[in-house]
């Protein structure tokens, strides 16, 4: 079966362009959207430490996937596809 969406990284025409990041979807609620959390660590320079941090990023779902609240996944930076939305779902890591 061949997946319909035309914002599909594998079945269309969209192209994937700078980074690529690893996070949790953490809610798949909004129409072909998934937020996904990233953790990540900063440097803080007064204290010369680091502080853990995370970042919530709305996500283009391709509807060929098929993926759960707590799963892992890889996304990619794309053109904007809405106006939150400028990241897709490229492949699942595990659940």
């Amino acid at each position: 079966m061949e997946c319909e969406d035309k914002h599909c990284p594998k079945h269309a025409n969209l192209s994937l362009r700078g980074n690529q990041l690893e996070g949790v979807v953490v809610s798949t609620k909004p129409k072909r959207t998934a937020i996904i959390e990233v953790n990540f660590v900063k440097f803080v320079p007064k204290y010369e430490r680091y502080e853990r941090r995370k970042s919530r990023i709305p996500v283009h779902l391709p509807s060929c996937m098929q993926i759960n609240v707590g799963d892992k996944v890889r996304v990619s930076e794309c053109r904007k596809i809405s106006k939150t939305k400028s990241w897709v779902v490229i492949e699942k890591l595990g659940g």
